[in-house]
C-alpha cells in the first residue's frame, strides 16, 4: 500500500506554494531518474536512494548525505505529496517513489528535463537536451526550447527559469525553481560536503611528501655538518 499525505497546491499569485531544500530536491531528482533508468529496481529502498543521491557521475554538486539526511528530505517530499512510501506483501523493506505527476502533471519529456536540472543544476538548453536523452527521447532543438518556455510560463507556477547570460558564458542557462529563486538555491554547507577531486588529493599528498623529504634532508645535513649552501 502507499502512505499518502497532504496535497500541495499553487498559491494565489500563481507561484509555487512551497520551496524544497536541496536534499529533498536531490532525492526527488534521483527517484525520477531511477524510474526512467532502472525501472526493474524502482521504487527504491532508502539504501539505494542514498547511493543514488551520493553518486559522483551525473551529479552537481556532489553530495555526501547520510540516511538520516535522506529521511528528512523524504519526509519533506511526502508533506508536499511529491513522494510516498511503498510497502507490499512482496517487499521486505519500505521503498520510496515519487509522485511528481500528481502535483505537476507533465509528460515524460518534461519530467526528464526537470530531473536533469534537479540532479545536475543549471545548464544550457543544449546541454540539458543532450543530458535528458539518457532518460528518454527528446524533441529537436527548436521544440525543446518551446518546451522550456512552456514550463517557465505555467499558470500553476513556473518550474524553470532562464537565467541571464553571465560574463564569460556563451549561452544562458536554465534552472529549476522547486528550490526557490536562483539566489536561494545554495545548499547549506552542513549537508553539502565537498568531495576532493583526485587531482586535489594527489596535489595534497605530494605537498606533504615534499615537506617530509625536506625535513629528512635538513636532518641529514645537520648530522653530516653540511650547510644549506654547500
Amino acid at each position: 500500500m502507499e502512505i499518502e499525505t497532504v496535497e500541495a497546491v499553487p498559491d494565489e499569485q500563481g507561484g509555487l506554494s512551497f520551496v524544497l531544500s536541496g536534499v529533498a530536491a536531490r532525492a526527488l531528482g534521483c527517484l525520477i531518474e531511477k524510474e526512467f533508468a532502472t525501472p526493474d529496481i524502482y521504487p527504491l529502498t532508502l539504501n539505494a536512494l542514498t547511493n543514488a543521491c551520493n553518486q559522483r557521475s551525473n551529479r552537481e554538486p556532489i553530495m555526501a548525505l547520510s540516511e538520516a539526511d535522506l529521511v528528512a528530505g523524504l519526509d519533506e517530499l511526502r508533506v508536499h505529496k511529491l513522494a510516498v512510501i511503498f510497502t507490499g506483501a512482496d517487499s521486505r523493506v519500505p521503498k520510496y517513489k515519487h509522485k511528481l505527476e500528481q502535483v505537476f502533471p507533465m509528460d515524460d519529456v518534461s519530467r526528464a528535463l526537470l530531473c536533469e536540472l534537479l540532479v545536475r543544476g543549471p545548464q544550457t538548453a543544449a546541454s540539458l537536451r543532450a543530458n535528458s536523452e539518457r532518460l528518454c527521447r527528446q524533441p529537436g532543438a527548436a521544440d525543446f526550447e518551446t518546451l522550456l518556455a512552456e514550463l517557465a510560463a505555467r499558470k500553476s507556477g513556473a518550474l524553470v527559469e532562464r537565467l541571464p547570460r553571465q560574463p564569460g558564458q556563451k549561452e544562458a542557462r536554465w534552472v529549476q525553481l522547486l528550490t526557490g529563486a536562483p539566489s536561494l538555491q545554495a545548499e547549506p554547507e552542513a549537508l553539502v560536503r565537498p568531495v576532493p577531486s583526485d587531482l586535489e588529493r594527489r596535489v595534497t599528498e605530494l605537498e606533504e611528501l615534499v615537506k617530509r623529504l625536506s625535513a629528512d634532508l635538513a636532518g641529514l645535513r645537520a648530522e653530516l655538518g653540511v650547510g644549506v649552501g654547500e
